[in-house]
């Protein structure tokens, strides 16, 4: 797996490399910004993932997943963690408790 100083440069690097659609997540669902549609956590895997922690702020703490999708599409999920983290399902939580 790759390393990354920065958020930016791992999302700049994943772009490159075919991961271009935004993701965002709801609570237990991710949505493509780019069309209406959500996507259950049965309809998409985590490829990668890069966690970030900032050295004084706990606000700047982040995870950058790479996500494929069932039906062929790649983007990019950035969900920040700790105790300023969103509100998710617990299916979404086990999906996103990737193993280091």
């Amino acid at each position: 797996m790759k390393v990354y100083d920065t958020v930016s440069a791992a999302l700049q690097d994943l772009r490159k490399r075919g991961f271009t659609v935004d993701f965002n997540l709801k609570f237990d669902r991710i949505h493509d910004t780019g069309r209406s549609d959500a996507l259950h956590v049965d309809n998409f895997d985590i490829i990668e993932h890069y966690r970030f922690e900032g050295n004084s702020d706990p606000a700047d703490e982040a995870i950058v997943y790479a996500i494929t999708t069932k039906d062929g599409r790649k983007g990019v999920l950035v969900h920040g963690y700790g105790a300023y983290s969103e509100d998710i399902s617990e299916d979404m939580i086990r999906k996103l408790n990737v193993k280091e």
